[in-house]
């Protein structure tokens, strides 16, 4: 059985102390067990990102795997690091009219920031972690592969990670070819999360009720205006921007011949802009921060597929670098919805070769 995981760990030496991620869900408990049935000295970690139930919840749930297991445990508080890195940027990009990706800068800054900071202090060779990615060794040192399983794939939320966080990483789960397989082995390892339900939500957004929270994070964000047409004329009112995102239909309570999709967040006049789906799409971009993971340092003129959403299709694209980390991507075909605040992220068949933030769409 263990044969199948042994590639995604070939870069460790046996018996090597390896830290994973414990989040107390059911995909980070079985990465737990099976590095430990593969024989390293496994340390379970779990981050202390915010103060509400969710994640007294989560930690209880690490804690009694790792008893199981019989593996020590530790929690970092990263609260205050969450707060500044990942909450605060989430509430001031919807401020901004943008529609944030928080798990992706969490992956940089925290699980691979911090959290590896704290593997490192304690011996360890390696942070594993339950992201349905592969990690594989190429010519020019490791690189990240999407995961035999299409549905789980979570390589789009990695695309800032550093060639020097990827060389202490390991995803045991990227050849499972089934999320059903996970929850197999959780059984097999006699796991008590080996029910437990996947999480659905932002982990500091439960519910999914995005607004509230970029409310209690920042009060002053709901400012009632106006929502136009194309042309400016006013078509109803708003009661914040925040509660808005690019391509969304329901919820305008604006009656017209025609459905209405949002098409643009005006932050600085407080606007939100309606128009047909036509009026959604586009076939240029502007993004910036490019982190780079391809073949060389430089990308200008890359022909690459690129991903605007997480569950988005890929299109080709050609990457036009414009300098100080920017680039214009000019994609073959249109593409609806581009959100900035989302990440445009550029693959090679099933390689990660990184990607950066939608700014604003360009045509």
């Amino acid at each position: 059985m263990l044969e199948a995981f042994r590639a995604a760990t070939a870069h460790l030496s046996p018996g090597s102390r390896v830290c994973v991620a414990m989040s107390g869900g059911v995909d980070s408990s079985v990465t737990a067990a099976l590095m430990q049935r593969m024989g390293f000295d496994v340390v379970g970690v779990t981050m202390r990102l915010f103060n509400l139930p969710p994640a007294d919840k989560a930690i209880a749930d690490a804690e009694k795997v790792a008893a199981q297991l019989g593996i020590p445990h530790r929690v970092l508080d990263h609260t205050e690091a969450f707060y500044r890195e990942v909450m605060q940027p989430f509430a001031q990009s919807y401020r901004a009219g943008e529609t944030p990706l928080p798990c992706a800068l969490c992956n940089r800054k925290i699980k691979f920031g911090e959290m590896a900071k704290g593997a490192a202090d304690w011996g360890a060779d390696a942070l594993a972690t339950g992201h349905y990615v592969r990690r594989v060794e190429g010519p020019n040192g490791p690189e990240v592969r999407r995961a035999r399983d299409p549905k789980r794939d979570q390589s789009y939320f990695l695309f800032q990670l550093t060639h020097e966080q990827l060389a202490k990483t390991v995803f045991p789960l990227g050849d499972i070819v089934d999320k059903t397989e996970t929850r197999r082995l959780a059984v097999e390892f006699g796991l008590p999360v080996a029910a437990k339900a996947d999480s659905q939500d932002i982990c500091f957004v439960p519910g999914g009720d995005y607004a509230k929270v970029v409310n209690a994070l920042d009060p002053e964000a709901a400012v009632p205006g106006a929502i136009v047409d194309l042309t400016g004329k006013e078509l109803g009112r708003h009661a914040g921007i925040t509660g808005y995102t690019v391509g969304q239909r329901r919820g305008l309570g604006i009656a017209a011949a025609e459905p209405l999709y949002v098409v643009a967040l005006d932050a600085p006049n407080n606007r939100v802009v309606v128009g047909p789906a036509s009026a959604l799409e586009g076939t240029s971009l502007r993004i910036d921060e490019v982190n780079w993971l391809g073949h060389s340092g430089d990308f200008d003129g890359a022909e690459v597929m690129v991903k605007l959403r997480s569950a988005s299709r890929a299109v080709g694209a050609k990457l036009a670098d414009l300098g100080g980390g920017a680039a214009e991507v000019r994609l073959a075909e249109p593409f609806s919805a581009i959100a900035p605040g989302q990440a445009c992220v550029f693959y090679e068949d099933d390689r990660l070769l990184g990607g950066g933030w939608i700014q604003a769409r360009s045509a």
